[in-house]
């Protein structure tokens, strides 16, 4: 007596469909049970993110802002304007010192009215430099009218202009280890609207970086301030101490680019979760600024390693009852199986005199019920499948001899034309007829597989008969062949599937008429005859026109490839392709160009033929 394999016994068989079925549904809840919660979190995340940056933003406004009064309350200053100007004509020495007083007890009260300004620099236009800062003493930089902030106030009219941050003081080389935040904007004198100067400030930056760290939700988020001409104003990058980072051997992070980042427009705040990063932009609404928040992915999906250690706790436990539960299940289900099996090995053997007898489920009773009399009539269904057998050749046989004859289609056809064509039916006889030439030609491949350019251009006409009768209005056909290559031979059903191909897929799915050109260009140089088919349909997308155009090189190497969907089967473009290259070798076959949106090129790359065929 054969011996079955252990796993495919029915016990075993029972315990892994059951096992495998309780793991497939654990692995489905939990993959969605962990993408949910996922997925809440990431949410939770970007609306905590989008929230810092909108504060962060509100709170920049308002520092700016503060900002902004103080430098219009000096241009609004009529007496520092009337003062500057006097400055740069006045000749007596004492009148100068207290016109020089005069006007840094101005700018002093605007110094003292924040307590984050570190100096005021007001320039005349003349050249002339007056300060007010926390360290009188200093070496001024005589060149700063050559600098580009100074050229940068200089050039504006009359806007705030925001130069960012600064490692040290522009003027003050004093004041080079302490890093400022400076901005200014040039004076007018409001009478006449001429400009007097120009006005510096450089206040403490701790208010900015601070707010910049409010934006950050982990601790490797990074905060970035960034202008309208992608120039960096301020980040959270300027809070690290390099010397540190060099000491601790650590990597400093590059700069990341936010040339290519989506900006937001006013109030509008995007939040980017296709990259690396979760992005949030918002713009300040009192400057051109744009606030950029980075957090790293791998930083998020920390928060989700508690979630996977206790799914997986939950798996473990899932999976040590589903094993005790199949175990149990396979084992009362197998039972009454395995006797019924021991007891139809008795009939395998020929033994047809007993019946079986079991005790068990009520589909088990069935199917034992079901095996005694199917023993009893084994005789009568045979001679029912050979009746049957018998009947289903004779009705295979009778489908062979009703088939119909192509020849007979042709008849049929050619006999519905004449028929409308008396009844004055044009436009669709004129269809039957072009459907009967159709599948004559292509049906007749006797005269192996070549044909001349004239019977493909006729093949083509045909076909466009039925197509412009089908899509009245909406397609319509230049053919502009010289004469003399009409007799050039190409092989058959070339120029048909690339006419298809050009309707099905580039111009059926247009909105507007479409147009299917047919040219010849002869290339004398290269020795070429380009039969080119040119519409001005949708295009085809990049990714698909890669693939197209590898597939014909491949089909070229006698590659396998698939044929692409607008092609009739069998006689796809790149089957196409490789007839040409068959033919005539590699240097010829098809070549295609396409743009999204604008149409298809497609050109058949022949010998060039002599004159006159």
């Amino acid at each position: 007596m054969a011996r079955y394999p252990g796993i495919h016994s029915i016990q075993n068989r029972l315990f892994l469909l059951l096992f495998s079925s309780m793991m497939t549904l654990l692995i489905l809840v939990s993959f969605l049970y962990y993408q949910k919660t996922a997925e809440i979190i990431h949410s939770k995340i970007s609306d905590l993110a989008e929230k810092n940056v909108s504060q962060t933003v509100g709170l920049f406004d308002l520092l700016l802002e503060g900002y902004d009064s103080v430098t219009k309350s000096l241009n609004s200053n009529y007496e520092l304007s009337r003062l500057l100007l006097e400055a740069d004509k006045e000749t007596n020495v004492s009148v100068s010192v207290m016109n020089e007083r005069s006007i840094t007890n101005i700018i002093g009260a605007a110094y003292f009215s924040r307590d984050d300004i570190v100096g005021i620099h007001v320039m005349s236009k003349g050249g002339k430099l007056f300060n007010y800062e926390r360290r009188f003493a200093g070496l001024v930089d005589q060149d700063y009218r050559s600098t580009d902030w100074y050229n940068k106030l200089v050039s504006s009219k009359g806007e705030m202009v925001w130069l960012g941050l600064s490692r040290g003081s522009v003027l003050n080389s004093f004041l080079q280890e302490e890093p400022v935040f400076i901005f200014g904007r040039q004076l007018y004198d409001l009478t006449n609207y001429k400009p007097v100067g120009v006005v510096l400030i450089e206040t403490d930056p701790k208010p900015i970086l601070s707010a910049l760290s409010n934006a950050s939700i982990s601790p490797n988020s990074r905060v970035f301030i960034v202008n309208k001409t992608s120039d960096i104003i301020a980040s959270t990058d300027e809070q690290q101490d390099d010397l540190s980072i060099e000491a601790s051997g650590a990597e400093q992070l590059p700069v990341p680019s936010f040339s290519g980042l989506p900006r937001p427009k006013d109030d509008e705040i995007i939040v980017d979760n296709k990259t690396d990063n979760l992005i949030v932009a918002a713009k300040a609404a009192v400057a051109e600024w744009t606030v950029f928040a980075l957090t790293p992915k791998s930083d998020i999906s920390e928060e989700l390693v508690q979630t996977r250690l206790y799914l997986l706790a939950v798996i473990i436990a899932v999976i040590l009852l589903s094993i005790m539960l199949a175990t149990l299940i396979s084992r009362n289900i197998s039972s009454p199986l395995k006797l019924l099996i021991r007891e139809m090995k008795q009939v395998e053997l020929g033994n047809f005199r007993g019946s079986v007898n079991v005790n068990s489920f009520e589909e088990i009773n069935s199917l034992v019920s079901s095996f005694n009399r199917m023993v009893h009539r084994m005789d009568e269904l045979i001679e029912r499948i050979t009746l049957s057998s018998i009947s289903e050749k004779n009705a295979e046989l009778q489908a062979l001899q009703s088939q119909v004859n192509p020849h007979f289609l042709y008849n049929t056809l050619d006999m519905i034309y004449w028929m409308l064509d008396e009844r004055e039916n044009d436009r669709l006889g004129r269809v039957i007829l072009s459907l009967s030439h159709m599948f004559r030609y292509s049906s007749d491949w006797q005269e192996a597989s070549k044909t001349t350019l004239r019977q493909e251009l006729e093949q083509m006409r045909h076909y466009m008969t039925i197509i412009e009768n089908r899509l009245v209005g909406r397609v319509s056909t230049e053919i502009q062949v010289d004469p003399v290559w009409l007799d050039a031979i190409v092989p058959k059903m070339t120029i048909q599937p690339v006419i298809e191909n050009a309707v099905k897929s580039g111009l059926e799915p247009l909105d507007r008429p479409g147009l299917l050109s047919v040219f010849t260009v002869a290339d004398e140089e290269a020795n070429e005859l380009r039969i080119v088919i040119e519409d001005n349909g949708v295009g085809i997308e990049e990714e698909a026109l890669t693939e197209l155009q590898t597939m014909l090189r491949d089909s070229s190497l006698g590659r396998n490839y698939n044929a692409q969907e607008g092609g009739r089967r069998g006689i796809g473009l790149p089957n196409v392709h490789r007839r040409i290259v068959l033919m005539y070798g590699e240097p010829y076959g098809l070549r295609i160009s396409s743009e999204r949106g604008k149409g298809t090129t497609v050109v058949i790359a022949i010998p060039l033929p002599a004159r006159g065929g």
